[in-house]
């Protein structure tokens, strides 16, 4: 018998049945990431731009940096996949922050700090400030990384640096405004109700469309401001892939007390920098010219005594990693004289030794260079979204090899490569033609002499058979490969004609190769500097009694390089470097005691493994 309450309930079961499948397949139509490998995916659905949702915002800090009593507000764009808007869609976001977006100031003459003159005095000539004028349109502040990563399912936010661009504040170059600005942006990103639609009104905006999880790339100064983010702890925070990024601005400027330029830029110090970003408004650059770069940068900098001092520290983020929490895949130049390879491995070294994930990519090149996409992928995949990859798991150091495409790095276990083993070497009599690299220490031997001339490039003297201007120790002809891995360092015991003198040390490959596709990397191996009279610290130099020796030791840049069979391994010690020092005048003499001094080299296989090559 047929219930009848059961037959009128059937058109509704139907419709409801209708209704969920409907709605099923709407869902199943929604737009998601997808995984593969470990990797986000391309998906045809976020591969619209013609779609893409851009808008611009200002973030509202903790700080006011250019004067008017307000808090400063920060310009931040973004770009996200329209289903963010029309189907609740919520997505990680991969932010670069950068005070060049807006426009740079020129680099004509008298823009630099000149230097020409000696060592330890004030310079001669006061340096000329250019101005910068404002370039860029709303709402788009920069068109990095999009094409990228938004068809992979992460949203792109771009933000103005202090001072540049439409974000309010003043540039400090490497002050705390420059860490607790991108903060404040990753604070808004995870839900805090501190975005504006204006920069001085009232009227909220949030971004509902982020899941909270942050990741920060970058190169140079786009790279150094990840860091800087990271040093504050903040909790969204996920993951960071710096590449090429300046961790102390000292390190930047000078090298163990000494003045010393990035490669490339003679003259330039923090207060250049400064003028060069600084396209913030017009109507506020006077406070900041007279509160930041005539105030605390003039009266800190010091381009006399090249000093470590409460300044400097401020700006070295190695001195702020106590509360950093993101992962780290860190990437570099072995080959970058602008911002030398010391600067990623300080603070690799130290989120390391805080159990944080960090891996470091270095290969063989210059300035710039980011990890393969891959290795990229793989690592926000893994701490933006959450997916198990492994990454965590696997060598923590990737180096490209000589002659090998960046795109193909070795892994290894860590860098400096474990196997490494420190080697002493020491000097023989010679350096004025060929002296010679000993694994043995000789009897006793005399001093040697070299006359400072800055005319002389760092090329030209080793390559020089004879040179009176350097000292030149080599080792014997490799039989076998040697590999270096980690901090080669000088100790040596000098005297100079002088109470102040720069002192210069190139790690080089010999015979000198040139000729159509040889590059610089091919014969210098590594590179360092200091000055003599911060012997003691590079906190408080001394003015040197001439003709008295003192005790000088100091790390060379960070390397990992395999020097073929054929080539020996050579010490060139002289006095100014015309690529990275000051210029004085010709005939200040260095003074070599030989039985003080002595070069360690990070060789795999240690002693055992350079023996067997050498001998």
């Amino acid at each position: 018998m047929i219930n009848p309450n059961l037959t009128a309930r059937k058109p509704v079961l139907f419709s409801l049945t209708l209704f969920l499948t409907s709605f099923l397949a709407i869902a199943q139509e929604k737009a998601v990431p997808v995984f593969k490998d470990g990797e986000a995916q391309i998906v045809a659905a976020f591969e619209t731009p013609e779609k893409w949702i851009r808008h611009d915002l200002w973030v509202e800090t903790t700080f006011d940096t250019d004067g008017d009593g307000k808090l400063d507000r920060m310009h931040v764009s973004v770009t996200r996949p329209f289903q963010t808007e029309t189907e609740g869609l919520k997505l990680p976001v991969i932010y670069e922050t950068s005070p060049y977006y807006a426009g740079t100031a020129g680099t004509a003459p008298g823009t630099f700090w000149d230097v020409k003159h000696e060592v330890g005095v004030k310079p001669p000539v006061a340096r000329i400030h250019p101005t910068v004028k404002r370039t860029g349109t709303r709402p788009i502040i920069s068109n990095s990384l999009i094409r990228e990563w938004v068809r992979r399912g992460y949203i792109i936010v771009h933000s103005s640096s202090p001072g540049t661009g439409l974000s309010q504040g003043s540039p400090t170059v490497g002050g705390i405004n420059e860490s607790l600005a991108p903060k404040a942006v990753i604070e808004w990103l995870s839900g805090k109700d501190n975005g504006y639609t204006t920069p001085d009104g009232n009227e909220k905006v949030k971004a509902f469309w982020s899941t909270g999880s942050v990741g920060m790339t970058g190169t140079s100064y786009n790279g150094t401001l990840p860091v800087a983010a990271a040093t504050t702890g903040v909790e969204g925070l996920k993951a960071i892939i710096p590449v090429a990024p300046n961790t102390s601005y000292y390190n930047y400027y000078r090298s163990n007390g000494l003045i010393r330029n990035p490669g490339g830029y003679l003259g330039e110090d923090v207060d250049v920098l400064y003028d060069y970003i600084h396209s913030g408004a017009e109507d506020k650059r006077a406070y900041a010219d007279k509160t930041v770069r005539d105030g605390e940068m003039a009266k800190g900098m010091d381009r006399v005594t090249g000093d470590y001092n409460s300044f400097w520290a401020g700006r070295d983020y190695l001195n702020a990693v106590k509360p950093w929490k993101a992962a780290l895949l860190m990437s570099h130049g072995f080959n970058d004289w602008n911002v030398m390879p010391e600067h990623s491995y300080r603070i690799y070294k130290a989120v390391e030794a805080k159990g944080i994930p960090a891996k470091i990519y270095y290969h063989q090149g210059g300035h710039g260079g980011s990890p393969p996409l891959k290795m990229m992928n793989r690592w926000f995949t893994r701490y933006l979204f959450g997916i198990e990859n492994g990454v965590e798991k696997e060598p923590k150091a990737y180096i490209v090899r000589e002659k090998e495409p960046n795109t193909n790095p070795t892994a290894y276990a860590d860098y400096p490569n474990p196997a490494a083993a420190d080697v002493k070497l020491y000097l023989g009599v010679g350096g004025t033609s060929h002296g010679t690299l000993l694994t043995d220490k000789p009897a006793n031997q005399s001093s040697e002499k070299l006359s400072d001339d800055v005319s002389f490039s760092g090329s030209d003297l080793a390559k020089a058979e004879k040179s009176t201007h350097r000292l030149l120790y080599v080792s014997p002809v490799l039989k076998e490969a040697v590999h270096l891995s980690g901090l080669a360092q000088v100790s040596v015991k000098l005297a100079s004609s002088k109470p102040a003198a720069n002192f210069s040390v190139w790690l080089v490959a010999l015979p000198w190769s040139e000729g159509t596709g040889v590059k610089l990397m091919d014969n210098v191996i590594t590179r360092g500097w200091a000055d003599p009279q911060n012997y003691k610290s590079i906190t408080k130099g001394t003015p040197l009694t001439p003709g008295k020796f003192y005790d000088l030791k100091f790390n060379l840049q960070p390397d990992d390089q395999i020097i073929p069979a054929g080539k020996q391994i050579a010490l060139m010690i002289f006095s100014s470097d015309k690529e990275f020092t000051l210029w004085p005048k010709a005939g200040t003499e260095i003074t070599i005691d030989l039985n003080g001094t002595t070069l360690t080299l990070p060789v795999v296989g240690g002693s055992i493994a350079l023996e067997k090559a050498i001998k």
